[in-house]
């Protein structure tokens, strides 16, 4: 009896689960393709960046987790810590509400360089399946998912010793070793998708 409960249990979770589409982001494949603008308006396509390892750090500037992490520079030190030759951040805003002048207004005012990528309509958000702001993805060279989660191990802001797992993946790639940690629980606010 115990086994048939369990069965409709997992049927019903996984009716109810989100379907996304079958190119959604999934470590060890290819990242999904994209192209966005930025809050200047400028386009930026994934397959620009081939040969470079690339962050995605979904965000929302309201968001009481991502303010944290912000006014702590987490995002900001650790972007500062890779060799931009190298790696590229790139910031996705997938609140259905946002424009390009809050996204502006908000780089201006956490002084960050960084484009912030509108995805209003949440079609990129939906093809990573990215679930929290923030939410991270690290894409090798070659445009494989290696990395995708937190981007730590502290989602109260209280662990005396944090491990970044976004500096840790990318550290890895550049020295050509496998990612350690290559999965994560994110944690934050749910991404605010147009419903």
């Amino acid at each position: 009896m115990k086994q048939v409960f369990k069965a409709l249990a997992l049927t019903a979770a996984f009716v109810s689960a989100p379907v996304f589409a079958a190119d959604n982001a999934e470590v060890g494949k290819p990242a999904p393709a994209f192209t966005l603008k930025d809050e200047a308006g400028k386009a930026h396509s994934l397959s620009e960046y081939k040969g470079k390892v690339v962050v995605l750090e979904w965000t929302n500037p309201e968001c009481p987790f991502v303010k944290r992490h912000y006014e702590a520079k987490t995002m900001q030190n650790t972007q500062k810590g890779f060799d931009a030759k190298k790696v590229v951040w790139l910031t996705v805003d997938s609140s259905s509400t946002h424009t390009a002048k809050s996204a502006a207004d908000w780089k201006k005012k956490e002084g960050f360089s960084q484009p912030v990528l509108l995805d209003t309509d949440g079609a990129v958000g939906k093809s990573y399946a990215a679930k929290t702001t923030p939410h991270m993805y690290v894409i090798d060279g070659e445009g494989v998912v290696r990395y995708a989660g937190a981007i730590d191990n502290d989602p109260r802001g209280k662990e005396a010793t944090k491990v970044n797992y976004v500096q840790t993946a990318v550290d890895a790639l550049l020295n050509g070793k496998q990612v350690p940690t290559a999965t994560s629980e994110p944690y934050g606010c749910s991404v605010k998708y147009k419903s």
